[in-house]
């Protein structure tokens, strides 16, 4: 990362996100001052407590001057606690605001987007990265103030002192810079490569905390154990390089400044020896260079924090600042509901990942109030429809229009009021069921989510529950079965009372039982409903208006189940090898 564009993305860092905190800064700025006042009189103080105390031993400045230190250091200590605690704040809130970007991110971007990239970068971006963001802010701001106005005021006072002594004292700051430099290139790199590994790491450990049956009945531990110490293992290495990084200086750092006090020393035995310069201000001299040290040292690191910031805001940005393709927009009308009648027009749709179109040229019309099914082989199109209903993807070419309102015209939130989603993946939280029912209503009472579970037969098993509705599942409802988790979500969308619904393969993973009790629950929340749905099971859509069947992202036929099997060889195929 070059210089150009560090400064370019700190400089955005502070208009958008540090300047807001302007006043703490300045309170911060202020009491920086008083450090460096209070350090650089800690030094002056040496010069007439030498004079004063040992070589003219004055009874009045050997009580006045030691009082006067202890409030020295009192007032720097003070002072360095209440700017560090200013400016932490402002670290911490400017890291909160970006980790509640990052997840409005998630939250509002668009289905395709979000399946596009890993969760786990996600979660680098929010726990990694907002903490190198985090640290530059509090660490390199406070320090470029405080050990900034030190370095000054310490200076000043070796001037003061002796101004020979001073510029033979300043020329390690030009060394400090040119290390600086090219540490900091050093650093921005290494922490880019820590950033992509801490990815990888939050990848795997999603993927095998999910896929923890699949690795138990595989008998895969070993491997999974080896994939995790190779990638905790690369991380660790990646941090092992920013760390030796960062502490490259201290050697070099301390070699100068071991030949700078030999000089010092040799060059003021000299001045001693010719009377330019007094015992008493040689000891203040030394005690400024010394307390100079630590701040020009840290200055000297400043640079390599804020390569490692403005990596890690650049990785954050490609997040926050991601066009989202899909958004709502509240100037646009509402649905206005009437039949449900649902059409697609030359429909053409394809996904980033492939060049082939998932579907091509689909043309539907769906009457209000009546089912519609979707059969087909694996891949021939079926969930893209589905999905470009709630616009959860956008069509490449075409118009979907609802009651001959094209979607895109419409507000997003009331399209997507207007229908609910029940799909075979059946999501739900780590709380009650009551509040995982209550999440398709707010403010939904008891009473409504117990005779939705009633139309849903969920109230049977519920009931039974040693909590019964205040029952947590834990996560997605992993202490339930594949068939109470699916009337769970069909009491959800009960209580929403959409007059559209979407049924994505909502009992293929089900037993023969389980089936039969969600098939009632499903008839229960369709009743009355314009009904879209995904079947495997071709027993489970007997009784549908219409089944249009695809091949290849193509409609290549529809009719009801009877004139399908007669004239739909495909459809016949499907059906036929289901009864086998």
């Amino acid at each position: 990362m070059k210089f150009e564009e560090v400064k370019l993305i700190i400089i955005r860092l502070y208009k958008e996100y540090i300047r807001k905190h302007l006043k703490r800064i300045i309170i911060a700025l202020l009491l920086s001052i008083v450090v460096a006042g209070s350090t650089s009189s800690i030094a002056w103080l040496l010069d007439p407590a030498v004079k004063k105390i040992f070589i003219e031993q004055d009874k009045t400045y050997a009580w006045a001057i030691p009082i006067l230190i202890i409030v020295s250091f009192a007032s720097k200590g003070i002072s360095l606690f209440f700017a560090r605690t200013n400016i932490i704040r402002v670290s911490e809130e400017v890291a909160g605001e970006l980790q509640k970007k990052i997840a409005k991110n998630i939250l509002y971007t668009d289905v395709q987007t979000l399946e596009n990239r890993h969760s786990g970068q996600y979660l680098s971006n929010v726990m990694f990265d907002t903490r190198h963001v985090q640290n530059f802010v509090g660490t390199g701001v406070l320090n470029i103030m405080k050990d900034s106005f030190t370095v000054i005021a310490l200076l000043s006072l070796m001037f003061y002192q002796n101004w020979k002594l001073a510029l033979f004292a300043i020329l390690m700051i030009p060394f400090a810079a040119t290390l600086a430099k090219t540490l900091a290139k050093r650093i921005g790199k290494a922490t880019g490569k820590a950033g992509e590994s801490s990815g990888k790491l939050a990848s795997f450990l999603a993927e095998i905390l999910k896929a923890a049956k699949m690795i138990k009945i595989y008998q895969k531990e070993k491997n999974e154990d080896l994939k995790a110490k190779s990638v905790i293992n690369d991380l660790v290495e990646k941090n092992i390089k920013i760390g030796t990084v960062m502490i490259t200086a201290t050697p070099i750092m301390e070699t100068l400044t071991g030949f700078m006090i030999a000089g010092f020393i040799v060059f003021s035995g000299t001045l001693i020896a010719t009377g330019e310069l007094g015992v008493n201000n040689f000891f203040s001299f030394l005690a400024a260079m010394m307390l100079a040290y630590q701040p020009i040292r840290s200055l000297a690191t400043l640079n390599m924090v804020a390569y490692s910031g403005a990596a890690a805001f650049k990785r954050i940005a490609e997040v926050i600042d991601k066009d989202i393709m899909v958004k709502d927009n509240e100037d646009l009308p509402e649905l206005i509901i009437k039949n449900s009648d649902i059409k697609f027009e030359n429909i053409h749709f394809k996904y980033d990942s492939t060049d082939e179109k998932a579907i091509k040229n689909i043309n539907l019309n769906i009457t209000g109030n009546t089912m519609t099914a979707f059969v087909g082989h694996s891949g021939a199109g079926k969930s893209t429809i589905m999905n470009l209903l709630p616009r959860f993807y956008e069509p490449q070419e075409g118009i979907i229009k609802i009651d001959n309102q094209d979607i895109k015209k419409i507000s997003l939130k009331s399209l997507r009021k207007n229908l609910s989603l029940v799909s075979q993946d059946v999501i739900l939280f780590d709380d009650t069921i009551q509040n995982n029912i209550a999440y398709a209503k707010d403010h939904a009472s008891i009473e409504d989510i117990k005779e939705a579970c009633k139309f849903a037969a969920a109230d049977e098993f519920i009931e039974k529950l040693p909590n019964k509705y205040e029952t947590l599942i834990g996560e997605n409802g992993v202490r339930l079965s594949g068939g109470q988790k699916q009337r769970i979500s069909i009491a959800r969308a009960i209580l929403k009372g959409s007059p559209i619904i979407l049924l994505d393969e909502a009992t293929s993973s089900l037993d023969a039982e389980s089936e039969q009790i969600v098939q009632n629950a499903i008839t229960n929340l369709t009743k009355n409903k314009t009904t879209l749905v995904i079947a495997h099971r071709l027993s489970t859509i007997h009784n549908a208006d219409k089944i249009f069947v695809l091949n290849q992202g193509k409609i290549i036929d529809s009719g009801n189940h009877d004139f399908l099997l007669k004239n739909c060889e495909v459809y016949k195929s499907l059906y036929e090898k289901q009864l086998k």
